[in-house]
């Protein structure tokens, strides 16, 4: 079985694809692009991809969602892992001394309360969390320093000099499981569409359709708009809402989407991951 994730090992993509598939034997392949793994899972050359789709921290990570317009896959598993971003740099190195501070935009955006308090330090943007520690190491540079996990800091022969910086306590990044293959879940309870409305400008448009939801009291529990690229100031939107696609209720609200929408997408359905959000 071939496991795809974006980052090299030691980021939480990686963590990501270690829980979901624990206690079954994988193989896995590092991407630097989300796009090119969207194409190996496309074409069978991955069984399956994680990708990162929301946290708690930034949102909905764009970049992922909007390819799931564009290929022929569906999301089968979710899985929810704690993102605590750590400041790591050589063992013995001291923070006054940091100027440059690398990471992944994602993670620099998540801990701004640290650059704010030390002004002196520079975020600077590096494509992966886990490949930052490694430049870093390799730099030999003890003014510089990353953003990473623990695993990340551990692989690389580092040292956490501020444990957890990130803005939120409760920082976590959800991912979802997709594949190409003709796979159902069968105790699945969330759904995850995109939709883009017939008349969008009409007043109430999106209150209607809405209304179709709570009409089968079936309970929406993310709604993003995104621009449709080629359009002008038109928008899709990403819902996610709890229920099974056999149980009748969501299979009638499916079936008048379609007749309300302009065009409806299901992105996959799932078992909801839960472990993460009890603890909390």
């Amino acid at each position: 079985m071939k496991i795809g994730y974006q980052g090299v090992n030691g980021s939480f993509s990686q963590m990501a694809v270690n829980r979901y598939f624990a206690g079954r034997e994988y193989e896995e392949k590092t991407y630097s692009d989300f796009n090119d793994m969207f194409i190996d899972v496309a074409e069978g050359k991955l069984d399956y991809g994680m990708f990162p789709v929301e946290n708690t921290t930034t949102g909905i990570i764009t970049r992922t969602y909007d390819l799931f317009q564009y290929y022929d896959l569906h999301a089968v598993g979710e899985v929810i892992v704690p993102v605590d971003q750590n400041l790591i740099g050589f063992p013995g190195a001291k923070i006054e001394e940091i100027r440059g501070v690398y990471s992944h935009p994602e993670a620099i955006a998540q801990c701004q309360s640290f650059f704010k308090n030390n002004s002196h330090v520079r975020p600077i943007v590096y494509e992966d969390t886990a490949l930052s520690v490694k430049y870093v190491k390799e730099s030999g540079d003890h003014r510089k320093a990353a953003i990473a996990s623990k695993l990340a800091a551990e692989q690389n022969g580092m040292e956490i000099l501020m444990p957890k910086i990130q803005d939120n306590v409760h920082n976590m990044t959800r991912f979802l499981c997709v594949t190409a293959k003709n796979e159902e879940v069968e105790d699945a309870d969330k759904i995850s569409i995109m939709m883009v409305l017939k008349h969008s400008h009409d007043p109430g448009a999106l209150y209607h359709t809405l209304g179709i939801f709570a009409s089968k009291n079936l309970n929406i529990v993310k709604l993003e708009s995104r621009p449709i690229f080629g359009k002008v100031f038109e928008y899709c939107f990403y819902l996610d809402f709890l229920g099974n696609p056999k149980d009748p209720d969501v299979v009638e609200v499916l079936r008048r989407l379609e007749y309300d929408c302009q065009s409806v997408k299901v992105f996959g359905a799932y078992k909801a991951d839960r472990s993460e959000l009890t603890h909390q």
